[in-house]
């Protein structure tokens, strides 16, 4: 789904503090369950918050996109990484954490996908585990009409990324405008991200759905707020 974009994408999220955010995961994890050793995370992209995380964790990551995980194999070699849709994701084994960050549960699309997505997440917990999610943004605080630019200003490459917010219902789509120069040229392109926006209460509705007892922490790692869940 990111296609031509994901060799981009450690560049347009450079501002993003990984290590401080995987500190904060290890903090809340270790309040709850202190003796956690092995953690999956789901939607792991390229591989930045399991790279903050192994030193702590055994760690395996699930990404769908081919992209996205093959920046990951590059950047963690020796860890697990798996193409693996979240929806329907069988690893056949269970781990004391499982995350889900940066709003990825978002690309399930419907509410039924997210249901769907964390009841897979719940079946991959061990007794006592951790099931984190950092959702997507909520309907009351997306705001469409609103432009986004994001610059990269290197000496070898420039990226401009532009997109204006838009909504189908409970949809966010996210049409984003690509351009890349370099030595070489400058090419265009375009990706159109659809991600589902759903309030506190379906969120709890998922994680009642899989049987799971849920807490929010507001603050989260980033400000976004956190799902803490556990059987």
């Amino acid at each position: 789904m990111f296609g031509r974009s994901a060799a981009y994408y450690d560049e347009l999220y450079a501002f993003k503090d990984y290590p401080t955010e995987a500190a904060k995961l290890v903090t809340l994890v270790e309040a709850r369950v202190p003796a956690a050793r092995t953690l999956l995370d789901v939607g792991c992209g390229t591989g930045k918050h399991l790279a903050a995380l192994r030193d702590r964790f055994d760690v395996i990551g699930a990404e769908l996109d081919d992209g996205l995980r093959q920046i990951a194999a590059d950047r963690l070699p020796g860890v697990p990484l798996v193409g693996a849709d979240m929806i329907a994701l069988e690893l056949g084994r269970t781990f004391d954490v499982v995350c889900c960050l940066f709003g990825s549960i978002g690309y399930a699309r419907t509410h039924a996908n997210v249901i769907r997505a964390i009841c897979a997440m719940a079946k991959h917990l061990a007794d006592g585990g951790l099931l984190v999610v950092e959702p997507w943004l909520a309907p009351d605080v997306y705001r469409t009409g609103v432009p986004h630019l994001l610059v990269v200003d290197r000496p070898e490459r420039k990226i401009v990324r532009a997109n204006t917010s838009a909504r189908d219902g409970d949809v966010s789509i996210l049409d984003f405008h690509y351009l890349v120069a370099t030595p070489d040229g400058v090419q265009s392109f375009r990706e159109r991200h659809e991600l589902v926006m759903l309030d506190d209460a379906q969120y709890r509705q998922a994680f009642a759905a899989a049987g799971l007892v849920v807490e929010h922490d507001a603050a989260g790692v980033n400000g976004r707020g956190l799902y803490i869940a556990r059987r």
